[in-house]
């Protein structure tokens, strides 16, 4: 919130009530207040109201920020002209995928808000663009990206002295009526079946996926895997330890820890053929000519729309998951194999898979059934 500041005695000049001969207010032929506020001899703005209260508690306001080292004269310029400036700055001091989140902005804020002046977003505006977002269709979680990156626009606005406040900071996004995308595994049968699919179009590719659905590696992690991060010794696994989004580089991975995820016999052979005649620094999974990964390529060669019986290439990191618990891998180490931040997130593949309790319970249910056990225990009644 704005500090307001005690104004100075006002004492009267010439018909016009003045405070520190900088601000003044005089009675227009139409009755109404023009408001001036001026920085010593410069007039910074001026601004006409129905009451002299309005214009006093104004310029109370605008003096009190103007005192405050706020720049009231550059705060009229225009979000639509200050955000490519401050996009170009962004780019050399974050991350490339940052400046990428930061730069949807010139498509997602709206022209409405674009055409204010900076001074003049307030949260209301902010909340309007949430709600138009989200009636659009964006997801969730990209608008609350987008409320991120225009906190930090408007953050920047405040540090520079342009505007006294930042208008995002108390808005929040509204939830989403939305039902969140539930998870969507392969059964191992199923991994299999569209392994064999896959292999009749590029059998390489295919194995490619099926490490996928064995190790739990995210797309941008396989993309940036190398020969020396697959180990033997003291046991097989591979060593994530950074990730290559596609069209931002090399960078950390999502946790910005390095973790060692254990290879099944099920792919050993297969990893252990695509390291033959490479060096330790080669890309591990490449296509058959030795290149990068690339999504598009990949989806479209294995015919993924028809193929992958409407999964998605992430469903392949779910379907590792999934055949770890159900294996009996403990959560916590599963967890540490994942890469997650938090138990919760591994805790929503034993939702799907059902807990132990869960099977428990079915088990002594299915066995009271079949010993013809009806209500509360008691004996069945058999229709005659």
């Amino acid at each position: 919130a704005v500090v307001h500041l005690p104004p100075l005695p006002a004492r009267r000049c010439g018909g016009l009530v003045e405070a520190g001969c900088c601000v003044s207010i005089e009675k227009t032929p139409n009755g109404r207040f023009r408001a001036h506020l001026k920085s010593g001899r410069v007039k910074v703005a001026t601004r006409t109201f129905d009451t002299r209260r309005e214009a006093v508690a104004w310029l109370t306001r605008e003096r009190a920020a103007l005192d405050g080292g706020i720049d009231l004269r550059a705060g009229k310029e225009r979000v639509r002209d200050l955000l490519p400036r401050w996009l170009e700055i962004r780019r050399t001091t974050v991350a490339a995928k940052t400046w990428q989140t930061d730069r949807e902005l010139l498509r997602l804020v709206p022209t409405s808000m674009m055409a204010l002046q900076v001074s003049s977003v307030r949260g209301r505006e902010v909340a309007r663009s949430f709600e138009a977002l989200l009636s659009r269709g964006l997801g969730h979680t990209s608008v609350v990206r987008y409320r991120a990156s225009l906190s930090v626009f408007f953050a920047w606005w405040v540090r520079e002295k342009l505007i006294a406040t930042n208008p995002v900071t108390a808005v929040r996004v509204p939830k989403s009526s939305v039902p969140p995308v539930e998870l969507h595994p392969f059964t191992e049968d199923e991994l299999e079946a569209v392994h064999d699919a896959w292999a009749l179009r590029d059998p390489r590719l295919a194995d490619v996926m099926l490490v996928l659905g064995w190790t739990g590696l995210r797309w941008a992690e396989a993309r940036e895997l190398r020969v020396g991060d697959f180990v033997e010794v003291p046991s097989p696994a591979l060593l994530v330890r950074r990730s290559a989004p596609e069209g931002v580089g090399v960078k950390a991975t999502k946790s910005g820890r390095s973790r060692r995820v254990p290879v099944a016999n099920r792919v050993l052979p297969i990893i252990k053929r695509f390291t033959l005649g490479k060096g330790p620094d080669d890309l591990l999974l490449t296509t058959y000519m030795g290149a990068q990964l690339h999504r598009n390529a990949v989806v479209r060669t294995l015919d993924w729309k028809h193929t992958a019986q409407g999964r998605r290439i992430h469903d392949l990191r779910h379907t590792a998951a999934c055949l770890w618990l159900a294996r009996g891998v403990d959560p916590g180490t599963v967890q540490a194999w994942m890469g997650h931040e938090s138990i919760a997130t591994t805790n929503r593949y034993l939702h799907h898979l059902g807990t132990a309790a869960d099977i428990a319970g079915l088990a002594r249910l299915n066995a009271s059934l079949d010993e013809g056990l009806g209500t509360a225990g008691g004996p069945r009644e058999v229709a005659q």
